[in-house]
Order: structure tokens, then sequence, then C-alpha cells
């Protein structure tokens, strides 16, 4: 068999990694039962589903029928800015509060994007911060802090 298309192989691949270490990382919890699911009970199967996906996604990428294609190379300069800006979250989290970070994580993480403008970075970074106030603070009332300590006193 021959690989016609890289990038369903390595998605593929990439699919049954993660499923895998999902299933395996829940296997530490209590499973429980689907009448009463444990903490690893969604995790686990959640992580069989997306490594059954890959093995499809693996072999339609072996197909006959499919589409030739090849990786492109990586550019380590967009990948460090969209990795660099996660973790420029994580770290002003705390410290800034969630509204701060997000606009922050938007607007590094646009400098990625090769068409990158400032009214779409805004933009995204307006409807973003609704979103995450919406469902992290309103919706499932995850206690962190929303704005910084010198704004709320």
């Amino acid at each position: 068999m021959r690989i016609r298309s890289q990038k369903d192989f390595a998605s593929g691949l990439m699919f049954i990694l993660v499923g895998f270490g999902f299933s395996w990382v829940a296997r530490g919890y209590s499973m429980g039962t689907a009448a009463k699911m444990g903490p690893g009970y969604f995790p686990f199967w959640l992580g069989v589903v997306l490594a059954l996906l890959g093995v499809l996604v693996l072999i339609g990428s072996m197909s006959s029928k499919g589409e030739g294609d090849e990786l492109a190379r990586w550019d380590i300069k967009l990948l460090l800015w969209i990795l660099g800006s996660v973790v420029l979250f994580g770290l002003l989290l705390k410290p800034l509060g969630m509204v701060l970070s997000v606009i922050v994580l938007v607007l590094v993480s646009s400098m990625a994007s090769h068409e990158f403008t400032w009214r779409g970075a805004i933009l995204n970074t307006i409807v973003l911060v609704v979103i995450s106030m919406g469902a992290f603070v309103y919706g499932i009332n995850l206690q962190m802090p929303v704005w910084p300590a010198f704004i709320t006193g």
C-alpha cells in the first residue's frame, strides 16, 4: 500500500496517538457505568472514538481514489507565534485576569497569520472575550480572575 495523502496519514496518526493517550490517562480514574459515569468514563470513550476515527482517516490516506498531496514544510516562526501566545496566556491569566489575557492571546497569535489585519484581530478579540465570558464565567461559573487585581480592588 502506498500513502497517497500525506496530510491525511499524518492527521490519522495524530488522532490515533492522542486518542490512545486520552484513553491511557483516563484508565487511572474511576470508570463507573453508562448509567452512572465516573470521571474516567467520558475521556476514555472519547479517546477510543478519536483513535477509531484516526484509523479511518489513516486507511483513507492510502486509498487509490483519494487525492494525492504532500505535507508542507513547517514554518517554525509561525508555530512559535502560536505556541508562544498560548504560553503567554497561561502565564498572564492569574495576574491580568481572563479578559486581558484573551486579548493578548488573540493579538499575539494573530501575528502568525499571513492575512493579518488589525481590524480582523480586534473583531476576533471581541468575539472571543464575549464567548469566553459567556461560557466560563456565566455558563459554568468557573472561578478565575476576570479582571486584574489592581482594577477589582
